[in-house]
């Protein structure tokens, strides 16, 4: 008789699991904002005003009148959080107090971050300080650059210090944070990879900070001198004489006798620490013939 009370111990007990497994899972995907599927709020301890995310509550102070108001919240800060289906608000931890629901299938205890859809493959970086997408094997961390970057560009891309803790050169967002994908350019700096094709559809092949080449433009300029009469190639303006101009580049006026008959002429320069770049010029009217040294 013993047996069947054993048994029957062991089923209540499996249905108690079930259903606080069912509880936790309640809600799952329906709850969050346009940023980040999660079943809690976070009230941000520099306001303290509740938002689904720090995303949420980033666009909401930012399009404050008053430029004062004006603030970011600090992720680490956050104390308080209140449970999106109960509406309890409680210390953070990933299971409400009240009604157990799990906030988030993902959650970070450092960066107080949630999120229901873990697709994302999110996982925190100690170096970085806060939470990342994309899977942990996929990435590494560079200690010089101070970022997380592909495990392709391990050994593979020019350093710059703190390269990634700084805006964006084309739409000056943050980048160290910035929820947008980001590419490292051949001179090592970085920007936002919708930015970098931007700039390319713009027929903008220049770093817009060290003006570097982004690109292996050799196959350009060997068209272009194919373009030039041979009796041109060593010629500076019809002979009117070299010039050579260190530091800024300014655009200066031809001798009035100078013919230029070809339709493309091409400007080497070098400034500061022997950085070479080339700019194309569309009109002979204007040009400076330089030498690199």
């Amino acid at each position: 008789m013993e047996a069947p009370a054993a048994n029957a111990d062991v089923g209540r007990t499996k249905n108690r699991d079930d259903d606080n497994t069912s509880r936790e899972d309640f809600g799952k995907l329906l709850y969050g904002c346009e940023h980040y599927r999660r079943r809690c709020k976070i009230r941000a301890p520099c306001c303290s005003q509740i938002f689904t995310c720090r995303h949420c509550h980033n666009e909401a102070t930012s399009a404050l009148s008053n430029p004062k108001e004006r603030h970011e919240i600090v992720r680490h800060d956050v104390k308080q959080v209140v449970c999106a289906v109960c509406d309890t608000e409680q210390q953070v931890s990933n299971l409400c107090s009240n009604c157990g629901v799990k906030f988030g299938e993902y959650f970070c205890d450092i960066c107080k971050f949630y999120d229901d859809d873990i697709t994302k493959e999110q996982f925190h970086c100690n170096d970085c300080g806060i939470c990342r997408v994309g899977g942990r094997e996929n990435f590494f961390h560079c200690p010089k650059c101070g970022s997380c970057y592909s495990i392709g560009l391990r050994d593979n891309h020019l350093c710059v210090e703190d390269s990634m803790k700084s805006h964006c050169p084309i739409c000056y967002e943050f980048l160290f944070d910035s929820t947008k994908q980001t590419t490292i350019l051949k001179c090592g700096h970085t920007m936002h990879v919708e930015c970098y094709e931007e700039m390319f559809s713009q027929n903008q092949y220049r770093c817009p900070i060290c003006s570097k080449s982004v690109l292996n433009m050799s196959r350009t300029w060997e068209r272009l001198d194919q373009e030039i009469p041979l009796d041109l190639h060593q010629r500076y303006c019809s002979n009117s004489g070299s010039m050579f101009m260190p530091g800024i580049l300014k655009p200066l006026q031809c001798p009035r006798n100078t013919a230029m008959k070809f339709k493309y002429c091409a400007m080497t320069a070098t400034i500061g620490a022997r950085h070479f770049f080339t700019s194309l010029a569309t009109s002979a009217s204007i040009v400076i013939l330089t030498t690199p040294v």
